[in-house]
């Protein structure tokens, strides 16, 4: 008896080794039978064909899996609603947030209000590139004039021309409660979709025509805060790219603002969100007779911000091509008759990058 007891334990380790390796078949061969990345491979070796590489095998093994997941949940071909509009191509988020412009250097080696003065005037009232056809009429055909010179560049060079007798033109105009709508009527009837922007309009939106717009809408250079009380009294009140996005408008040919004064904080705002890259031609009113809304600052400071809002709009390839001194408003810059200077100025710019 006590020799049996090795040779039985002998005989029962190889009985469960036994056991191990038929289990061990059965599973490789039910795995080949039935799963379907692994047919493949089967297939080809009962043809004959050599078996694609491991590497490959795993990975039309997960692609495989992958398929069969789809079609079980009975997603292929579902219109599955989406969150967002699709970007179009070349519209590219901001890597970088900027929070305010660069501001040039003194135009003096101290602070002076005389030079800065000085150098902003000169800046304002020299064109930095020609443009030989500034007015519709010019097209032929078109005889409407207008009370202010909202001037625009109509040469053979600049894309707008090109536009306006395509008709697909657009014009953005900004406004606080003026009644001199005539650029904008002679646009529309130029066959340019024209947009007016104006918070006094009675009605939410009222279209005028085939191609004229009014919306009851203020742009500023913030949306308001919903957390804060105060600018729930401003809801019809947005910046200029929230604007673009919710109309879903890509490009403005011609953006027009007369703002009364809010027109540097809305430029520093499009300037710093890059929405200038999406205009072909500015036609600002700027009022110079006092800082404008929240521009702080003593006298000197506040013209070296203006010059240098000016300069980054060069930097993005913008041209002033036309100047106009409004002689009809007082003759004060920062509440001083000095310099020679008019309080409120129209300037016009071309984006010579547009296309």
């Amino acid at each position: 008896m006590g020799k049996e007891r090795p040779l039985w334990r002998r005989l029962a380790f190889r009985l469960c080794l036994l056991s191990a390796a038929l289990f061990l078949c059965l599973q490789l061969v039910m795995r080949r039978t039935w799963c379907p990345e692994e047919k493949p491979a089967v297939a080809n070796a009962a043809a004959g064909r050599a078996a694609p590489p491991s590497r490959g095998t795993e990975r039309q093994a997960a692609a495989g899996r992958r398929r069969v997941t789809y079609v079980r949940n009975g997603r292929r071909g579902s219109a599955a609603p989406r969150c967002c509009p699709p970007q179009l191509p070349g519209h590219r988020r901001r890597k970088t947030v900027r929070w305010h412009i660069d501001l040039q250097p003194w135009a003096s080696p101290t602070p002076s209000l005389n030079y800065e003065a000085l150098r902003f005037l000169k800046y304002i009232s020299t064109s930095q590139i020609s443009c030989e056809h500034m007015n519709l009429h010019s097209l032929g055909g078109y005889s409407e004039t207008t009370k202010k010179p909202w001037s625009i560049c109509l040469d053979e060079r600049f894309s707008l021309v090109h536009r306006l007798r395509s008709k697909q033109c657009r014009l953005y105009s900004l406004g606080l409660g003026n009644e001199d709508n005539q650029f904008e009527i002679s646009m529309a009837n130029s066959g340019c979709e024209v947009h007016r922007f104006d918070p006094s309009i009675k009605s939410a939106h009222i279209q005028e025509g085939q191609h004229l717009w009014y919306h009851r809408l203020s742009i500023d250079w913030r949306d308001p805060n919903p957390a804060i009380p105060a600018h729930k009294l401003h809801s019809n009140t947005k910046k200029l790219g929230t604007i673009l996005n919710e109309f879903g408008h890509q490009k403005i040919d011609v953006l027009k603002a007369d703002v009364e004064s809010a027109e540097w904080k809305i430029l520093e705002n499009l300037l710093l969100e890059d929405v200038v890259e999406q205009i072909g031609q500015l036609v600002f009113e700027v009022h110079i007779h006092w800082p404008g809304f929240e521009v702080s600052g003593n006298d000197s400071t506040v013209v070296r911000y203006w010059y240098s809002l000016l300069r980054e709009l060069e930097l993005k390839d913008f041209r002033l091509f036309h100047t106009y001194k409004d002689l009809s408003k007082p003759q004060m810059l920062l509440k001083k008759e000095a310099f020679n200077a008019s309080s409120c100025y129209t300037l016009s710019w071309v984006n010579t990058r547009w296309k």
